[in-house]
Formats: structure tokens, sequence, C-alpha cells
């Protein structure tokens, strides 16, 4: 239903505030049938100085936006990475956490505020959504509404894209997610291509990710990471802490079988990490919660769910390797697999639209462009009300 065309805008200034912001997005979503409510606990601890290793160098201030009787209609976080300006020195801002009802005004208040905050910062351009980083769930979606978004993907209705554009926002970037199903992809083309790849680089080989030494191993990953990533669009380095709490929320539910090492004489040059999509399991916990059986009740949903498709978020190859194929290794390996334990479909995501050498690969074997996602940006400034 269209919101209120009129509504007050205020900072999240107590707990109380905080609770409604959480909040909102399972009230609004309720009953949706693609929406997926994210773990309560992972978004109080998001947002929490003390528990969130971005706070070590950035900012957020949140707000509310609230109708005439009080009652939350949106919400919005202006965000300060200090990673992002120590890399690019570039001024540049973000927004994140951004729902809204139906309700334009509603939005413009929201995102004036946000770049507001921003400008007053010294920030001059406001680029999003981001949640709370490139390197968190981000990108608005921009098409594929009708499908449940897989796990640690956004979701949002369609009519955000019209609102952001209204406002003054211009697209600065397109992710792609592709959907790779084993009945309907081709790998002949991956065989033959492992096959030069295995005869042209003397000493390569795979191997599993090794749980009885996680903390090496996810130090080894954030390394190539770091480095594989360095020169794409938008990235920017996690420190230490940050990579050690995604991989902490990653091990929670990691299948070590599906994550590769690519070595060269027994050092890793290369890596992909593969995660079961959750989502249906996280689906029947429609108010986020996991109380009072904890993660046991997310295992126990998730055979229930009968779990049988996977992502690929991240994946990365040392750059003295880069343009040597090494990439078509693990791909294949997850492909095949991924069936003899039981998975039948992988996306890969997000995919930047920059990225031609992966979507060249994908769309070799005919992996199919499943979703859309945007990054847009704008003047961080007072953005006029529209007539």
């Amino acid at each position: 239903m269209p919101g209120s065309p009129s509504c007050v805008i205020r900072t999240v200034q107590s707990r109380r505030d905080l609770h409604r912001f959480v909040q909102f997005p399972y009230d609004f979503y309720r009953g949706s049938l693609f929406w997926v409510p994210p773990l309560r606990v992972d978004q109080f601890e998001t947002l929490n100085p003390k528990k969130n290793p971005f706070f070590e160098h950035g900012r957020m201030q949140l707000f509310l936006a609230l109708d005439a009787n009080g009652r939350v209609v949106g919400r919005i976080a202006g965000i300060i990475n200090g990673m992002h300006l120590k890399t690019y020195a570039d001024d540049a801002g973000f927004f994140g956490f951004f729902e809204t009802e139906e309700c334009y005004e509603t939005a413009e208040a929201l995102l004036g505020a946000a770049a507001s905050w921003l400008h007053q910062q010294g920030i001059r351009t406001i680029r999003g959504p981001v949640n709370p980083s490139m390197n968190d769930s981000s990108g608005l979606l921009v098409s594929g509404f009708d499908r449940v978004p897989a796990i640690m993907m956004t979701y949002n209705p369609p009519y955000y894209e019209d609102y952001l554009l209204r406002w003054g926002f211009t697209r600065v970037m397109t992710m792609w997610a592709y959907y790779i199903h084993r009945k309907h992809v081709t790998i002949e083309r991956l065989r033959r291509g492992a096959a030069i790849v295995r005869r042209r680089t003397p000493g390569v080989s795979l191997r599993t990710l090794d749980l009885s030494r996680f903390d090496e191993e996810v130090s080894t990953i954030r390394e190539i990471f770091n480095e594989a990533w360095a020169d794409n669009w938008g990235f920017v380095p996690a420190t230490d802490r940050e990579f050690a709490h995604l991989a902490k929320a990653m091990k929670q539910i990691v299948d070590p079988r599906m994550c590769f090492f690519v070595e060269i004489d027994g050092q890793p040059v290369g890596f992909t990490i593969t995660l079961p999509d959750l989502n249906p399991a996280l689906q029947r916990l429609p108010d986020g919660r996991l109380f009072p059986f904890g993660l046991a009740k997310l295992l126990i949903l998730t055979k229930f769910a009968n779990v049988r498709e996977l992502r690929m978020p991240l994946m990365g190859i040392r750059k003295a390797y880069q343009g040597h194929a090494l990439d078509v290794l693990p791909v294949l390996e997850t492909i095949e697999k991924s069936t003899e334990y039981g998975y039948h479909a992988c996306e890969t995501s997000w995919v930047l639209d920059a990225n031609h050498v992966m979507k060249n690969l994908l769309d070799s074997i005919l992996a199919v462009v499943d979703k859309e996602y945007a990054i847009l940006e704008a003047p961080a400034k007072k953005k006029p009300s529209s007539p």
C-alpha cells in the first residue's frame, strides 16, 4: 500500500530507536514470497560499534522516517568508510540499510537526510546502497524481483530504482548474478580448458578448505583476496579484523568440500569460496530469530528445507597468475563435485559488469544471467523538493 505523503525524519538515538530501525524490514516485507529475513542477531551485530570491526575506521548515522502517528515508514543510514577514503581520497560516502514504504516523499526525505549528514562531514558524493560496505551485502536489485535471492544477497521492491533516479542518482556500476544448473550447462569446454591449464602449468593442483587450521586458511584467503581484487572497481581492502569477522560468520555454514585453493608447487595462488544457500531455511524464520535453540534450529531447518543450491561469493587469483586461466580449475571442480555432494545448482554473484574474463567464462558454459544489481551515486548535498 502507498505510504503517507508526509513524514518526520529523526536520528536513531536510543536503544528503542535502534530496535525499531532493525525491526522495520521484518514488518515491511511480512508476507513477501521473495524477501529473506536476515538473522536478527546478525543485524544488531552489524550496527554495533563494539562488535563490528567496520567501526574501527568507519562511521554511520541511522535515520528513521515516522508518519503522523509515529509509525516507522522507512529507514536509512549515512555511512563514512574510512578505508574507502584512504584508498581513493575521493570524498565519497555511502548510504545503506535503505527501506521505504511506497511513497516517494518518504524516500526523498530519507535520502536527503543521509546526504545532508554526509555533506556536513565533508563528503561530496553519496553512493550505494551498501550495508555498510562493498565487502558486505550491497547493490540495488533492478531485475529478478520474482525470485528469492541467494544467501547474503539483497532484495528490494522494484520502485526503489525509480525513487533513486528521481532523487538524482545515476548508475555507476552494474553487477550480475549468474545461475548455473548442473543439468543446463555445458562443461566440455571447461574440461578442455582445464586440461590445457594443467599441461601449461607444472605443479598446479587443487585442495579443499582445511577447517582444522581455519585461522591460517582465512589469513591466506584475505591476502590473496586483497591482492587479486585491488584493481577492481570500488574495491576496498578488508582489514584483518573485518575479514576475520566475515570468516567467523561463514564458518558456521561453510561446506569445506566446496571451497578450493589453487596451488602451484604447494603454494596457494588462488581460491574460491562456495556456500550452501541457506535462504530456503531462513525463510522459515520470518522474524529472524534463532531463539530458543540457536544455531541448531537453523541446521534443523536446513535439512527440513532441503537446501540443495550453492552460492559462490568469493574467488581470487594472485596478480602474477591472472590471465593464465587458473580460475577454470576451481569453477570446474565446483560444478563436478556439487552433484556428488547433493547440490544441483550454484549462483555466482556478484560479477562486476567490467569483469569480462569471468563473464566470458560463465557465458561459455551457458550460465544464465538471473539477477541484475546496481550501485548508484549522486552529489551529497540537500536535494531540493520535487515540484
